[in-house]
């Protein structure tokens, strides 16, 4: 399953974060990469401890408590403290998946990666290539989106990120895990959830509502860990 989460940051919010990243000292990304990620990665990022990505970083977590389709689509439990990346004069990051099990370093504690996310921060046009491409059951997808929209995909995917070929693609990305560990699952609650609040919305007052509900956390209470 793939979400888009669009509007997650307006674009002005989005090009004041790229000005101030673009300023600051990038370091190469295999540095947080697994041993067969870091033979096809070719990136630069922000060093996690990096103060601006801390503060950014917060503020990504900040917005995402407030997302409605967020909360729904990802459910989450714990979520990785999100890192920036930036593509330029060719760099790529080949086809892989990535690591099941990622330790937060602050903290000790280890994020199992049901999902990971994109939020792209420089605008479509100011880059050439860069694509998300995401190999699933319909084939390999490509995404590409404007600055401060951001995309939810099975951590288990096969992914790259194509070469960009002029200007710089920058974005922030993490991970999460879910309270519900199987991306089928998540999806079959989503679609039950996005149903409901339709029905809400176009008749209130439907004896369904409460029902359909009820359906949803008996569900949810079935296939949760916490």
């Amino acid at each position: 399953m793939l979400v888009q989460i669009s509007g997650l940051f307006s674009a002005q919010e989005a090009a004041q974060m790229l000005a101030r990243l673009q300023a600051a000292d990038w370091v190469d990304g295999r540095a947080t990469a697994g041993y067969e990620s870091a033979k096809v990665k070719h990136n630069r990022q922000l060093p996690e401890q990096h103060p601006l990505a801390q503060e950014l970083g917060a503020l990504i977590l900040q917005r995402l408590s407030a997302n409605n389709l967020f909360m729904s689509a990802a459910l989450p439990r714990r979520i990785y403290p999100p890192l920036f990346n930036r593509y330029e004069s060719g760099e790529t990051f080949g086809l892989h998946v990535d690591n099941a099990i990622r330790p937060i370093a602050a903290t000790g504690e280890r994020v199992r990666t049901d999902l990971s996310a994109t939020l792209f921060l420089a605008e479509p046009d100011s880059y050439d290539g860069g694509e998300l491409v995401v190999e699933d059951t319909y084939g390999a997808r490509q995404v590409k989106l404007p600055a401060g929209h951001m995309v939810l995909y099975p951590g288990t995917s096969l992914h790259r990120v194509n070469p960009v070929t002029r200007g710089a693609r920058v974005s922030a990305f993490f991970w999460m895990q879910s309270l519900v560990r199987e991306d089928a699952q998540r999806t079959l609650l989503l679609e039950l959830d996005v149903a409901i609040q339709r029905l809400v919305q176009d008749t209130p007052d439907h004896p369904s509502v409460l029902q359909l509900t009820g359906i949803y956390h008996n569900l949810l209470r079935r296939w949760s860990e916490v």
